[in-house]
C-alpha cells in the first residue's frame, strides 16, 4: 500500500500535536511549517493562515484568542458540516415570510436570498430549522466575514462612539452595558473597544 503523501495541512497537525496543550503564537507555527516544507518537499508553503484556519474550524484546534492557538487532544472534536436540503430551505424562508432577518428585504425588493446558519457550520451548527435563518445576499456576506459576535461587537462600539460624541446619555449607557457583556464573557477580545474614545 502506498504511504500517503505529506499535505499542507498534515504538517501544521504535526507542529501543534508535537505540541500539546501549548498556546502558540500565529508567527511561530507560520515560520516552522514554511522552513519545514522547505526542507521535505523543495516547495514553497503558499497559505500557511489557511492551513491553520482550516484545522481550527474542524475542531482540531482551539482559538485562544486572536493569532494563538493550541492543541488539546481532550478537546479534539471532529466536527461533521451539515447542508439544509432543499426542503428545510423551503421551511425557512416561508418561516421568515420570505424577507431577510437583518434588512427586511425579499426578492420583491431585487435582492437574492440566502438560507443560513445562525450558529456557523465551522462552529459546529446544526442544519435544523431552529439553526436557520434568511438572510440576503449582502447581509450573508458580511456574516461570513465577521461572524454575529464580531458584528454585534463592532455595531455596539461604533453606537458607543456616536452617543459619546453627541452627549446622548442613556444611549451611551446602554452600549457602555452590552460591550461589558462582552467583556464579561471575553467574547470577540481581538475587536478593541478605547473606552477613552
Amino acid at each position: 500500500m502506498a504511504k500517503k503523501s505529506l499535505t499542507q495541512i498534515d504538517l501544521v497537525k504535526e507542529y501543534f500535536i508535537k505540541h500539546p496543550n501549548k498556546n502558540i503564537a500565529h508567527p511561530q507555527v507560520v515560520d516552522w511549517v514554511v522552513n519545514e516544507w522547505r526542507k521535505r518537499k523543495g516547495e514553497v508553503f503558499r497559505d500557511p493562515d489557511r492551513a491553520i484556519r482550516t484545522l481550527y474550524q474542524k475542531g482540531f484546534l482551539v482559538k485562544v484568542k486572536k493569532g494563538v492557538y493550541k492543541y488539546d487532544p481532550k478537546l479534539i472534536t471532529n466536527k461533521v458540516q451539515e447542508d439544509f436540503t432543499e426542503a428545510q430551505k423551503k421551511i425557512i424562508l416561508k418561516k421568515d415570510n420570505y424577507k431577510c432577518v437583518m434588512c427586511g428585504k425579499g426578492k420583491k425588493d431585487g435582492v437574492e436570498l440566502h438560507v443560513d446558519h445562525i450558529i456557523p457550520k465551522s462552529l459546529g451548527g446544526q442544519a435544523t430549522i431552529e439553526n436557520g435563518q434568511t438572510l440576503c445576499s449582502q447581509h450573508n456576506f458580511l456574516k461570513k466575514n465577521l461572524n454575529q459576535t464580531e458584528t454585534a461587537k463592532k455595531m455596539f462600539i461604533h453606537l458607543y462612539e456616536l452617543t459619546k460624541a453627541k452627549g446622548e446619555v442613556k444611549l451611551n449607557k446602554f452600549a457602555t452595558d452590552i460591550l461589558k457583556v462582552f467583556e464579561k464573557y471575553g467574547i470577540n477580545g481581538h475587536i478593541e473597544w478605547n473606552k477613552d474614545k
